[in-house]
């Protein structure tokens, strides 16, 4: 009964858009161009269903009701604040911005309000920076994944946010406010600016702005400048001799702009690091010291691919890795001596962040190193053996930042 009875508004309102015809400004507000023409609100009405699915399923269940409720204001906010944009004349990214704003907002709202339902308080069990912390990252979740599914509020988008902030609720119980601040405003700017340089697409730009502040409020500042370090020189080596590049067919697509994909194949294994060491740095520091030499290998094998790529691919007489014959610039799986230079020096400078950021000494220092050398070396035997038919760049992005991880985190559990 407390199920049906906490998803009724919502099937109300899923009624009223599938139900009711096109007529008044409820109408306007929320149709797509492609709804004015059959008369009914199908994308909100979903979506509404959707929400009342998570709504129901939350109550009773580890789901919590507070993450449900503040998912379903973060998309109905964002939902709203990016129709506001739109039918005053701004643009694609106006209206992103928009969107993520109200998402924000209204997803506090939720949170507040569900917290004080729950145990009166008006923030409930929560502190209002990691109240900040969830919301932010449910919104840029949330723009992320409409951006993908071309605007459409998508039911898989309303789980997918409710699930962030589940974990982002659970695995961070305490945010410092300072770093929060920081957090915020450094990923907005980067995120901003990246955009404006054309080194990322909308998509791409709010991925990297979400694993930035997974970094930096999970981790910590030294997480953070691991982080953008590979955005920023990643993104200018791609810039670097475009043309040059363009001509030899090894130059990246939309004008070197990254999407979310690129982003994410480069950047996941060391969101799942810092997620793991935000799960375990208190119960278990040792496996939590692995997790972020995983973070450092990880990154150190993403910038030593893109010198290795960006930079080895301008040289003469690239040779397959697996036969060392000489193939055409462009042969996935070809690599250059002056590549392998390059690679090495951007996982040594990775390396060198790390001990800085992490206090490393110089053996776990080299463990990095190595790391990214064994990941480098990986995406070059993946590119030759697989890439070309069922395996793509992204894919084999993702798993040569795996091997480079996990080649870090294991030597130094061994060593």
């Amino acid at each position: 009964m407390a199920a049906v009875l906490a998803a009724a508004p919502l099937l109300l309102v899923a009624g009223d858009a599938l139900l009711l015809g096109e007529d008044g400004p409820f109408f306007e507000l929320f149709a797509r161009s492609e709804e004015f023409e059959s008369g009914q609100l199908f994308g909100l009405g979903s979506f509404a269903l959707a929400a009342a699915a998570v709504v129901a399923f939350a109550v009773g269940t580890p789901l919590s009701v507070v993450a449900a409720v503040t998912a379903v204001f973060t998309l109905t906010g964002g939902r709203v604040g990016a129709a506001v944009a739109i039918a005053r004349g701004r643009g694609t990214f106006a209206s992103m911005l928009a969107f993520v704003l109200a998402a924000i907002a209204w997803g506090a709202t939720g949170t507040v309000a569900a917290g004080f339902v729950a145990d009166g308080t008006p923030f409930g069990s929560f502190a209002p920076t990691q109240v900040g912390f969830f919301t932010a990252a449910g919104a840029v979740t949330a723009a992320l994944l409409r951006d993908m599914f071309g605007g459409r509020d998508a039911p898989l988008i309303l789980v997918s946010v409710a699930v962030v902030v589940w974990l982002c609720a659970n695995i961070a119980p305490t945010v410092p406010l300072t770093r929060f601040v920081v957090g915020v405003i450094a990923t907005t700017l980067l995120g901003y600016v990246a955009y404006g340089l054309g080194t990322a697409s909308i998509a791409g730009m709010l991925t990297g702005m979400l694993l930035a502040l997974f970094a930096v409020v999970l981790g910590g500042y030294g997480w953070f400048a691991l982080l953008v370090t590979f955005f920023g020189l990643g993104a200018l080596a791609s810039k670097f001799r475009y043309d040059d590049k363009a001509d030899r067919g090894i130059a990246e697509a939309n004008d070197g702009a990254r999407g979310s994909g690129n982003v994410l194949a480069n950047s996941a294994v060391a969101l799942a690091a810092v997620v793991g060491y935000a799960a375990t740095v208190s119960p278990e520091p040792t496996l939590a010291a692995a997790f972020r030499l995983a973070f450092a290998g990880s990154v150190a094998t993403a910038l030593a691919d893109t010198f290795s790529s960006e930079f080895g691919g301008l040289f003469d007489n690239p040779r397959l890795i697996t036969t060392l014959g000489t193939v055409e610039p462009g042969t996935d799986g070809a690599i250059t001596w002056q590549g392998e230079l390059f690679g090495l020096t951007g996982a040594g400078l990775i390396a060198g962040l790390a001990a800085l950021g992490f206090g490393l000494d110089a053996p776990t220092t080299g463990l990095v190193v190595v790391g990214g050398l064994v990941g480098m070396t990986a995406d070059s035997l993946l590119g030759a053996t697989l890439e070309g038919g069922r395996v793509g760049n992204q894919t084999v992005n993702f798993l040569a930042t795996l091997s480079g991880g996990v080649t870090a985190g294991v030597l130094f559990v061994l060593v």
